[in-house]
C-alpha cells in the first residue's frame, strides 16, 4: 500500500512539474495568449491601412479629381492662370 502511495505520489509531482515547466505549461499559453491578442490588434491595424490604401487606388482609378488634388499636394503643381504663393517662415 505504501508502494502504491509512494507511486501515486511521485506520478503527481512528476504531473505538476510537467505542468508548470515543460512544454504546454500554463506559462506558456498565458503568454501565447499574449502573443495572440498582441497579433490581432496589430493585424486590425493592418487592415485598416489596407483598406484605406484600397479606397485611395479607387478614387485614383475612377477620377481626375483625386490625381490633380495627389498632383498639388505632392509635386507642388498648379493649373493655368492660376498664380502660386510661397511665403517662408522666418
Amino acid at each position: 500500500m505504501r508502494a502504491l502511495i509512494g507511486l501515486t505520489t511521485v506520478l503527481f509531482v512528476m504531473l505538476q512539474v510537467s505542468l508548470w515547466f515543460g512544454d504546454g505549461s500554463v506559462p506558456e499559453v498565458w503568454r501565447l495568449q499574449d502573443a495572440i491578442a498582441d497579433q490581432q490588434a496589430e493585424n486590425d491595424t493592418l487592415r485598416a491601412r489596407n483598406a484605406a490604401l484600397a479606397a485611395e487606388v479607387r478614387d485614383l482609378k475612377s477620377g481626375l479629381e483625386a490625381v490633380e488634388q495627389r498632383a498639388r499636394e505632392e509635386l507642388g503643381m498648379i493649373r493655368e492662370d492660376e498664380v502660386f504663393y510661397r511665403v517662408i517662415g522666418q
